[in-house]
């Protein structure tokens, strides 16, 4: 096995647990719920807008 199937691999088990639980150690139990509705309405507001370009009639001159 080489390094680049380790890096571009799927995540295993292991490799998920390690990361959640370096979120919970980072951020704490408390905040990442506020994290999460953070990036929920980011989300939410780039699609507007992308949806809002999109809709916008294109001018010709």
């Amino acid at each position: 096995m080489n390094a680049l199937t380790i890096f571009l691999g799927m995540p295993g088990p292991w490799q998920i647990v390690v990361v959640v639980a370096l979120v919970l150690l980072l951020f704490g139990g408390k905040k990442i719920p506020e994290l999460m509705k953070g990036l929920g309405t980011g989300i939410k507001e780039f699609k507007d807008a992308t949806k809002e370009q999109e809709d916008s009639p294109k001018k010709e001159d």
